[in-house]
């Protein structure tokens, strides 16, 4: 059982927010159909009073659940003295208020944003109103988790659940497949016949465990019944056995892509492009076995994303040595220098490299990765100039902003880290502004935490802060003051710093 992951503790520890198409799919629109509910086949007769006989010996799937079964929803991984938030988050909310609220919150905005959404997904908290044994507010979560691509929270979460339900099981079976852990996945599908899988799946983990003949039985045994698509027979068929197909055209692409077709796709020599699928997906090119410009682009995707750590993007620049020049490239190459020159502690070269890789961090919106990776070294340097600027900029987007401002010029950001703006020149500086200097919380969210509905409050300030990013100066004043209110100064700082520094503008 894995515990709290070391990357993620309280609000400002997971990485920025993605930058990704308007409309993604959801998880639940690509999870593999690996579970299937209870079916019941009509047996026809001539002699309807004799006992109805089998045409198989299947064993029927069966789900069971447990009566009186507890919610999985007040399961987390960081409790409230890691939050600060109250254990009664969601109490007094509905379930499906709050679950619809997690699935449509837009997070490709400011790394605040998504930094406020995972601690919310990862919180400990007691169940809303509604909660039942389907836990749809516990499933709301990790679906989230799997749309940013945060495979690995969003497993250890999966993890704490003491009873493996067919919904469960469908969202671990995929991690699994895209993680190359799928051997764990399949030992729970032989541990729990309740998850009821379906044959596919089935086949698939028997010839995982190297049981050939059993899986392809089963295949033509089910095809015969009619339990398997053509489509599927004619994957599962080159799965199985790869060089009986060698010399024919490859397979059309599926209309829908999910985990178990997408490796079933790899093993017969068909991979897929991870670029147009998912964020999720993008872990399987972080494999050794993948070539490195693919693991550099899954790495900057999911760095974007908040889905891993800045050390993991950092070891991919650091991986080998830049083979071309241009995109990527050219990240890797400029990373490569700084980095030497950190390590030779050359001053004269960590000024002359850092105005580059800033720049090549800002196309690839990066920016907070590199802070958190940089700024710490760059505190105990004195550089002049362009470099300076730099240096102070990406301290105030690292998590010790409030120490960085301390021997900077006063200016309306390094005022602004410390809590206490001054001088505001444009339209969004006064908004800020506003903000820190007793404007009101927005209403409709302080009435909401006044009457104990913070988790939703939040949810809905997720909204309100993304209008205010688009322009609503109105709104962006009364979010920051919200969370003010509600005690989350951080957050509020955080926010105001990237809305000021970062170029996310809608």
């Amino acid at each position: 059982m894995r515990h709290v992951l070391p990357f993620v503790i309280g609000l400002g520890l997971v990485g920025p927010a993605f930058a990704q198409d308007a409309n993604p799919l959801s998880a639940i629109d690509w999870l593999s159909q690996s579970v299937e509910r209870p079916r019941v086949r009509a047996v026809q007769s001539t002699r309807p009073l004799e006992p109805a006989t089998s045409t198989n010996a299947d064993v029927p799937p069966v789900t069971v659940t447990a009566l009186g079964a507890p919610s999985p929803d007040p399961i987390g991984l960081l409790p409230s003295d890691v939050t600060g938030l109250p254990h009664n988050l969601w109490a007094t909310s509905d379930s499906a208020t709050l679950t619809h609220l997690i699935q449509s919150a837009r997070l490709d905005t400011l790394p605040v944003v998504h930094d406020l959404m995972m601690t919310l997904l990862l919180a400990e908290a007691g169940p809303p109103l509604g909660a039942n044994a389907g836990g749809s507010l516990f499933l709301a979560r990790v679906d989230k988790m799997l749309d940013i691509g945060a495979l690995d929270p969003a497993l250890a979460l999966l993890e704490q659940v003491d009873t493996v339900s067919p919904d469960v099981f469908r969202r671990l079976f995929d991690v699994a497949l895209l993680t190359d852990t799928e051997d764990n996945a399949c030992d729970v599908m032989r541990a729990t016949p309740s998850v009821a899988p379906t044959f596919p799946a089935r086949i698939f983990c028997l010839a995982r465990s190297g049981d050939w003949a059993a899986a392809a039985l089963t295949l033509n045994t089910h095809r015969v019944l009619g339990d398997i698509s053509p489509e599927e027979e004619a994957l599962i068929s080159r799965f199985l056995d790869p060089d009986l197909f060698e010399d024919e055209a490859a397979l059309p692409l599926p209309d829908r892509i999910s985990p178990l077709v997408f490796r079933m796709l790899e093993a017969i020599g068909e991979p897929l492009t991870t670029s147009g699928l998912p964020n999720a997906f993008a872990h399987a090119d972080l494999r050794s076995t993948t070539g490195w410009k693919s693991q550099l682009e899954a790495a900057e995707r999911l760095g974007r994303s908040g889905a891993i750590s800045e050390n993991v993007l950092h070891g991919a620049y650091l991986a080998h040595k830049a083979a071309a020049s241009g995109g990527v490239w050219d990240r890797v190459a400029v990373i490569k220098r700084l980095d030497d020159a950190f390590r030779n502690s050359d001053v004269k070269a960590i000024a002359r490299h850092l105005p580059d890789a800033w720049d090549a961090m800002v196309t690839a919106k990066l920016e907070v990765p590199f802070a958190r990776l940089y700024a710490p070294a760059l505190a105990d340097i004195s550089l002049t100039g362009k470099a300076a600027d730099i240096a102070l900029a990406l301290g105030l987007l690292s998590p010790n902003y409030e120490l960085a401002a301390l021997d900077a010029a006063p200016s309306f950001l390094t005022t602004l880290a410390a809590g206490a703006p001054i001088d505001p020149n444009t339209h969004i500086e006064f908004a800020v502004f506003t903000g820190f200097t007793g404007a009101e919380p927005a209403p409709d969210l302080a009435a909401l935490a006044r009457t104990g509905n913070l988790g939703e409050a939040l949810l809905h300030s997720i909204t309100t802060f993304n209008a205010g990013l688009a322009g609503d100066t109105d709104a962006l004043t009364a979010t920051l003051a919200f969370w003010r209110f509600v005690g989350l100064e951080d957050v509020a700082r955080k926010a105001a710093l990237q809305i000021l520094i970062l170029d996310r503008t809608s």
